[in-house]
């Protein structure tokens, strides 16, 4: 039984620094991964912004707004939400603003379900659930959100 107990301490005992460092160096890297992906769609938008009109007046079916208001607000989520992402500051409103704009295009591009290569959904889900995990657990230490906790702690 003690072989047993040494065994174990000796496996756990880097579990409270690969938390703490671990964690904080995974939550950069998705708030990064997931932030560029969307910073990249609103980029793309405003490059193109009579055809990223065009696409919401006749491909993307937006409930409830407006094609141009629809557009507005998605280039908009796309290129100042992963900002603030990325940085970490509001980085939970920010995840869950980034989600709202992840299901809206889901939502209004149906196609998304019908093409032959699932990739174009997949990583929607995946982008989704990314945001998910920011939402639960923060952006981590290395982030302007938990600097100004830290500051005003003191």
């Amino acid at each position: 039984m003690n072989q047993f107990l040494r065994l174990h301490q000796l496996t756990t005992q880097f579990d409270h620094m690969l938390k703490e460092w671990g964690g904080a160096l995974l939550n950069l890297g998705l708030r990064v991964f997931v932030g560029w992906q969307f910073l990249k769609a609103g980029m793309i938008k405003v490059q193109d912004w009579e055809g990223t009109l065009s696409l919401f007046r006749e491909e993307y079916t937006v409930p409830l707004l407006p094609p141009e208001l629809a557009a507005i607000m998605g280039a908009g989520g796309e290129l100042f939400l992963p900002i603030l992402l990325i940085t970490g500051l509001f980085s939970r409103p920010a995840a869950l603003g980034l989600f709202v704009v992840n299901a809206m295009a889901v939502i209004s591009y149906p196609q998304l379900w019908k093409f032959e290569c699932p990739a174009a959904i997949n990583d929607h889900l995946y982008w989704g659930l990314l945001l998910l995990v920011l939402l639960v657990f923060g952006a981590g230490k290395f982030s302007l959100d938990s600097r100004i906790q830290s500051s005003a702690q003191t």
